[in-house]
């Protein structure tokens, strides 16, 4: 499970904004190259993916087609952040014959977390279903998430998807990379400054805590944290391993000299070998 502490220490443990000092720069970065990307490359934006609040994509797409397709799931603790920051994660994919989703979502308080992840459960299902018209491939599709995106990724791998639609395979996601991501979500409620927001019941962490769930029966997941994060972030990494089994997270892995911000900006570029696991990952299948 998780250990016995103080609310002051787990509010030192998830906030990652008071452990990394120049987070604001991290961030008007990834806005700057965002929107550089967006102007660089073709894309569609704002397509909606449901009738609700924020439930629209951008698509970056390959050259190529019958590309195999990244989705790629934004962080902010489900409070906060955008999918328009983080466009600049799609360049050096699409340059690789890979088209990028980058899906938007609710954000709590207005939401809970079960809902936020319901409305990925139905971007991945539009993905899909139409992604074809953009090129992409339906049969290869793979997740990639940041910190709540990466819980987001690994609740993608756990969902039982013909249960949501009966159209749907039943591996509509082959494989999974989550960076920084949070995997069972008791210890996230017991930080005040992250439950004020959240408000977390006990049904609600049962529901959205993948290391919880049986181990996906047709995918994989790769789980990487950067070694300069919190004691409870490099325990989730090595919590879903030991969950669901090396054969189900064959990557567990501490990224040397990466803080919770800068492991962001290793995904998108491709000396980094993040970029390429994530990259072999979308080439693979």
């Amino acid at each position: 499970m998780y250990q016995a502490a103080t609310p002051e220490w787990y509010d030192r443990m998830y906030n990652n904004r008071a452990l990394v000092p120049g987070f604001a720069t991290h961030l008007q970065q990834w806005a700057t190259h965002s929107a550089q990307a967006r102007d660089q490359l073709q894309c569609l934006t704002d397509l909606s993916y449901g009738a609700g609040v924020n439930e629209t994509l951008d698509i970056f797409p390959a050259a190529d087609a019958n590309a195999p397709v990244l989705v790629f799931l934004h962080g902010g603790y489900w409070r906060s952040l955008d999918k328009a920051d983080h466009s600049f994660v799609a360049p050096p994919f699409v340059k690789q014959g890979v088209c990028v989703v980058v899906p938007n979502y609710a954000l709590c308080p207005a939401v809970t977390v079960p809902h936020i992840v319901l409305q990925m459960v139905k971007a991945l299902a539009w993905v899909w279903r139409y992604i074809r018209e953009w090129g992409g491939d339906p049969a290869r599709i793979h997740v990639a998430g940041h910190s709540a995106g990466g819980h987001l990724a690994a609740m993608m791998m756990a969902c039982q998807w013909q249960r949501h639609a009966a159209d749907l395979p039943q591996d509509v996601v082959k494989s999974a990379l989550s960076v920084s991501g949070l995997y069972e979500l008791a210890s996230v409620s017991r930080a005040p400054m992250l439950q004020t927001d959240l408000r977390l019941d006990e049904a609600q962490i049962l529901q959205c805590s993948p290391a919880w769930m049986p181990a996906p029966a047709h995918a994989r997941l790769l789980s990487v944290a950067g070694s300069l994060e919190s004691a409870e972030f490099l325990r989730h990494n090595r919590l879903i391993r030991k969950a669901w089994g090396a054969q189900h997270v064959p990557v567990c892995q501490e990224l040397h000299g990466l803080n919770h911000f800068s492991i962001v900006e290793a995904l998108a570029k491709p000396e980094h070998r993040l970029h390429r696991m994530a990259l072999e990952m979308c080439l693979a299948g």
